[in-house]
């Protein structure tokens, strides 16, 4: 049989090795930049005369590609690490997290299986562990890295939710019970589920409480509805509230149900001994999600599943066919059971490398800085005649209001800060009114670039 040739794709060939120098170079080049372009977007029309076709049959190179994506690409997206970008939530992956997530690509490991990915598994679980011990839950705690909160919110309820009906059946109708703060993803989970919401009344500050929980279920128990779960939030995205997660779980724990604390934004607050006072009652949560790549300064994409009881998620979520048996009978601890998902890269290693070369404590000292600018931002919106301050800052989320203006004027200096570099803030909508938001999750802001944003309204 005559040689096949070798795949064009694969080999490091002289171009390839100088290819890998320039972009390990430019990956150093983009760390050391301080702070990072801000940049913004560009739009289709722009970006498609400015690249001509890009995929061709015969292929641009990788000088050409690369050039593409360095003097065009890039610079038409915004930099979330930049620390004047305070809109959304923000990240700002530590230089030893970016630089391991190359090594995660490079080692070509697959996250599903105990049989294929037995290491860099352990390293993951050994960092949800050390999550779920901050949350008080118990040693037999576990769960696994998904790709972003909405995903392992998704899971969580589903585990709910086959729960539930292998206690009560699956023809007793049941909703989740949550707070209109709760984040979208939870409406989102709840059609795909095809089950109903019961709405709880906040209180003033947004927040689900014990006492309107309470009222919420007896609303829906008189309409023949069952609350399967109730959700509270570890600090609403909008708002960086936290709910009153102890008087969720006593009601939970009342009822028979399930109870997930969607902490994707504000749980990184656990680490922070500022923070930590505010999550009273996780500890009884079955489950609760935290994406690190918000507040734990990991890259994206990484989202941190809980569960109290691994083992029920396994049981609603394993999959099984033919080819997957053996997988199964050799497994120690298979990430594919704890969520809807099979094919897995081990996202959880850059957190698990960063916070194994910097300590706990570091960690501790980055996330409260969030929270320590929070509070400083409202003190100088209290101290400056044209600005107003909404609430009193409890995480690293800052709301207020410049007086006299309207929603065009909010989004029309929005546009302008984004278009001259100074800042990527935008407007939000609270309690029916646009205002402004600010969110501290990136340690490297520092008070003159609050000073320079706020004086510039």
């Amino acid at each position: 049989m005559p040689d096949v040739s070798p795949s064009p794709l694969h080999g490091l060939d002289p171009a390839t090795e100088s290819m890998a120098h320039e972009i390990l170079e430019y990956v150093l080049d983009r760390i050391r930049m301080s702070p990072p372009p801000l940049d913004g977007p560009l739009t289709a029309a722009e970006l498609s005369a400015a690249t001509g076709t890009m995929i061709t049959g015969t292929g641009l190179g990788y000088e050409r590609a690369f050039e593409l994506f360095r003097d065009v690409l890039a610079p038409a997206c915004i930099s979330s690490d930049h620390p004047r970008y305070l809109a959304f939530v923000p990240t700002a992956p530590s230089e030893a997290a970016t630089l391991f997530d190359l090594v995660v690509s490079a080692s070509s490991i697959y996250g599903d299986w105990w049989l294929e990915g037995a290491g860099a598994i352990h390293a993951e679980n050994e960092t949800l562990r050390w999550m779920a011990g901050l949350a008080g839950l118990p040693d037999g705690a576990g769960g696994v890295f998904v790709s972003g909160g909405t995903s392992g919110n998704l899971a969580a309820l589903t585990t709910a939710r086959e729960t539930w009906r292998r206690h009560h059946g699956r023809d007793r109708p049941a909703a989740i019970a949550c707070a209109p703060s709760a984040h979208s993803s939870i409406r989102l989970a709840a059609m795909v589920l095809d089950v109903p919401i019961v709405p709880v009344d906040p209180d003033a500050r947004g927040r689900l409480t014990e006492t309107a929980l309470r009222a919420a279920v007896e609303r829906s128990a008189t309409e023949g509805l069952d609350v399967f779960a109730v959700v509270g939030t570890g600090g609403a995205t909008n708002t960086g509230i936290v709910d009153d997660l102890a008087g969720a779980a006593r009601v939970a724990t009342e009822l028979g149900a399930w109870f997930h604390v969607d902490a994707a934004y504000g749980g990184a607050a656990l680490v922070s001994t500022v923070g930590r006072p505010l999550f009273a009652g996780i500890e009884s949560a079955d489950s609760f999600v935290v994406d690190p790549h918000k507040w734990l300064f990991a890259p994206f994409d990484c989202c941190a599943l809980v569960y109290r009881n691994p083992a029920l998620a396994g049981a609603a979520l394993t999959q099984h066919a033919e080819y997957l048996e053996t997988l199964d009978a050799t497994a120690e601890w298979n990430p594919s059971d704890f969520a809807i998902h099979m094919t897995r890269r081990v996202r959880g290693l850059p957190l698990w490398f960063s916070l194994a070369a910097h300590g706990v404590e570091a960690y501790d000292r980055a996330v409260s800085r969030g929270i320590e600018l929070a509070h400083e931002a409202a003190r100088m919106i209290a101290d400056t005649s044209t600005l107003e301050l909404i609430l009193e800052p409890e995480l690293s989320v800052v709301l207020f209001r410049r007086l006299g203006w309207n929603a065009d004027d909010y989004q029309a200096w929005s546009d302008r800060a984004l278009a001259n570099g100074l800042a990527l803030v935008v407007p939000t909508v609270h309690d029916g009114e646009t205002i402004f938001r600010l969110c501290f999750v990136n340690p490297t802001t520092t008070v003159r670039d609050i000073e320079s944003i706020l004086g510039a309204m």
